[in-house]
């Protein structure tokens, strides 16, 4: 069984029902570290980003993740229907080019308030996806309305984000013009939203449906990482204090 650490505040999909203004939505926006790599992630949506304490953003739930990507393609059907790229939906094979199209779904909703495409059921909007245009509203700027324009396109290897698209690499797009990314990466650069939380462990953010039920956890082996090989896990970034001390 995986674990994740947890993180106490709200998801981004949780935040932005609960804004004020568009450029509220725009700020969060920008916090985005693009993931350049060599996976598919492909469920990138609103409730997998998780704000941490201080505002920054985590990618979870990597239960769909295809790795080893370079040259790779792969045909599985899966996602979540809102954010599913048409490469899928036809059937054809696809790489991360899939993780870009969701992107531009989850900008599309922060900023516009709404999904880019609508179905009364699941074949009407997966119909939509694949044949329509999103109705863009006038009040996004320029820049906005274009990096959206290109992450929404339906040729996978035109879509922002690809090699093949004209406009460049993702993080050099205008819209994204006021952002360090070097800065960003090593969180030198204040968050705009930071949540209210007393402490790491404070609960206040989750629907008390999920808090009001005692866990039940499956008890731990003290010596389980003694026993582990731990070569199987260099190179990770990050390991969890309250375990290895």
């Amino acid at each position: 069984m995986d674990a994740m650490i947890f993180i106490s505040s709200p998801s981004v999909h949780d935040l932005t029902k609960c804004m004020n203004s568009v450029q509220n939505a725009v700020n969060v926006a920008l916090f985005f570290n693009i993931p350049i790599n060599l996976h598919a992630f492909r469920d990138i949506k609103l409730d997998n980003i998780l704000l941490d304490m201080e505002g920054h953003v985590h990618l979870v739930d990597f239960g769909m993740c295809r790795t080893g990507m370079l040259d790779n393609k792969t045909s599985t059907f899966c996602g979540t229907p809102d954010y599913i790229a048409p490469e899928i939906i036809l059937g054809q094979t696809y790489n991360q080019s899939v993780d870009w199209w969701s992107l531009g779904v989850l900008l599309f909703e922060m900023l516009a308030g709404r999904s880019p495409f609508v179905g009364t059921d699941e074949d009407e909007l997966y119909w939509s996806i694949c044949h329509e245009e999103p109705a863009y509203p006038h009040f996004l700027t320029k820049d906005a309305r274009n990096i959206l324009e290109n992450l929404l396109l339906k040729s996978p290897v035109k879509r922002l984000g690809m090699p093949a698209n004209p406009t460049g690499d993702i993080k050099d797009h205008p819209f994204f013009s006021t952002i360090i990314w070097d800065k960003l990466e090593r969180k030198e650069i204040p968050a705009p939203f930071k949540p209210t939380v007393s402490s790491e462990y404070d609960t206040r953010n989750f629907d008390s449906y999920y808090t009001t039920d005692s866990p039940s956890l499956s008890p731990v082996d003290d010596q389980i990482l003694a026993s582990m090989d731990q070569e199987q896990f260099q190179g990770f970034s990050y390991t969890n204090p309250h375990i290895t001390g």
